[in-house]
């Protein structure tokens, strides 16, 4: 079993790199490592996902999308 954590903020959403791993979208999404790569694996994942080398991928913008998050919406940098 997965732990999860809560859900990334959405500062710390936008804070991720441009194509970040599956695991990241996962825990952005507050979805298990387990679910998540379920849903890929049956083709249900909700966000197109760019297998390079070993690794899953997602792209930011699509993540962001998603989510719903607006960049106006971010909290000012200190």
């Amino acid at each position: 079993m997965t732990t999860r954590k809560q859900a990334f903020t959405p500062d710390e959403v936008l804070a991720l790199p441009a194509m970040p791993s599956a695991k990241q979208a996962f825990a952005a999404m507050n979805v298990s490592q387990e679910l998540g790569y379920a849903l890929i694996r049956s083709g249900d994942f909700p966000l197109e996902v760019l297998r390079l080398g070993h690794a899953f991928r997602v792209r930011r913008s699509d993540l962001i999308d998603f989510l719903g998050i607006r960049e106006d919406e971010a909290a000012p940098a200190a």
